[in-house]
């Protein structure tokens, strides 16, 4: 296909391009930037495009491909850790959930993105791709670059991770009650609550989360401390083949 062409399809495709993104990150910002850059691929590889999936697939597959480096780099939770823990639970004959409490947070955007963002991203995908996109198994298979069977076990995993992270909601919720913003945007926050430039009532939140939230204070210990070790950063960082010795500087003086 050439880029011509290709830049004739991609407006219809953004749409479904940008809803997927959305699944694989909370974040707007990142999330367009995410379709941006698979644009941008796109239009660079027109020409390796043979036709031998639609132009949709190919597309998410790139978008698909640059969110798994993201999260790579991000150093999302180990996949193997998070699979085993819930496979460990839904092989036990006495675990079960409350089908109808998780239904209706399946059915709530707030707690369906919650529970989410918990998969990893390439199980997340295939949930997402599969039930709520309507793409076959072979179609995430080849969007994930994974042969069929790979492809349902992420299918029949992600699910079963889904529901377990819908059931257990009210644990995240409850140790959350009473705790003005939710934690991802609360961090998104710190940064500009460290630099001292939100308004009045938004540092309150921001510091009212920090005081009721089990998980953000460490991170913003560590965050804090990060930016003051850089601080100290040109003293610690100083190749000390590139100091002058003391006597050597005395004698250089004039």
């Amino acid at each position: 296909m050439d880029t011509a062409e290709l830049g004739r399809l991609l407006p219809g495709e953004v749409p479904g391009l940008l809803r997927f993104a959305r699944t694989l990150t909370r974040d707007l910002a990142t999330a367009e930037d995410l379709v941006q850059e698979t644009l941008t691929r796109a239009l660079e590889k027109a020409d390796t495009f043979r036709g031998d999936s639609s132009p949709a697939t190919w597309l998410h597959r790139i978008l698909h491909n640059l969110a798994v480096d993201r999260s790579r780099r991000s150093r999302e939770a180990p996949v193997e850790d998070v699979i085993e823990t819930v496979e460990a639970c839904w092989h036990e004959d006495d675990y079960t959930v409350d089908a109808a409490v998780v239904v209706a947070r399946a059915e709530t955007r707030e707690e369906l993105e919650d529970a989410l963002v918990h998969l990893p991203l390439t199980y997340r995908a295939a949930v997402v791709l599969h039930d709520a996109e309507g793409l076959t198994v072979q179609e995430i298979a080849e969007i994930q670059q994974v042969s069929l069977p790979a492809a349902k076990q992420r299918l029949r995993r992600g699910r079963m991770m889904l529901v377990t992270q819908l059931a257990a909601g009210h644990e995240r919720r409850d140790a959350l009650r009473g705790v003005p913003l939710r934690c991802w945007d609360a961090r998104r926050l710190v940064s500009d609550y460290l630099e001292g430039d939100l308004d009045a009532v938004v540092a309150t939140r921001v510091e009212a989360h920090l005081g009721g939230c089990p998980t953000c204070p460490p991170l913003y210990a560590a965050l804090v401390g990060t930016k003051d070790a850089l601080r100290d950063a040109p003293s610690v960082l100083r190749d000390p083949d590139t100091v002058v010795p003391r006597e050597i500087a005395e004698r250089l003086r004039p």
